[in-house]
């Protein structure tokens, strides 16, 4: 198993990270990793992201979403073809640390027999996530003025 994790404090509202993360139609805009993400955020729904790591070419995949608690985290886990082989349980959240300042924490556990040979892709991947939480960073304290 392999554990990717960033995080960065934001000075807005939690409910204005949570409505950037959640409009999926406007993230091409903004966001540098996650070229494009469609579909309905409930838990249980399946969603298509479209991701475009530093450095690695762009990958496609249709996670489940686990977790949508609205504010507070969105999480989904996508698979490799079939379980098992490579599977990754990705989690966006936010905690509240003021009422404008977040903590705003990207993280994914990646487990299966194929994780020891992506440890290339995996970082391309950390530093794609954190070229996320930067220009999430800056759309989010641009709308704040």
């Amino acid at each position: 198993m392999k554990e990717i994790y960033t995080e960065i404090e934001i000075y807005a509202p939690a409910r204005v990270v949570w409505d950037i993360l959640t409009d999926f139609d406007n993230f091409p805009k903004w966001n540098p990793f996650i070229k494009e993400i469609s579909g309905n955020p409930q838990e249980g729904s399946q969603i298509e992201v479209f991701i475009k790591p530093p450095n690695s070419n762009r990958m496609k995949f249709k996670p489940e979403i686990l977790e949508y608690k609205s504010e507070e985290e969105l999480r989904w886990l996508g698979k490799l073809l079939i379980p098992g082989l490579f599977d990754g349980e990705h989690s966006l959240s936010i905690t509240a640390k003021t009422e404008n300042k977040v903590l705003f924490i990207q993280k994914e556990k990646f487990s299966g027999l194929f994780v020891p040979f992506f440890s290339g892709t995996l970082n391309d991947t950390e530093s794609g996530f954190k070229l996320m939480n930067e220009a999430l960073k800056r759309e989010a304290e641009k709308r704040m003025g």
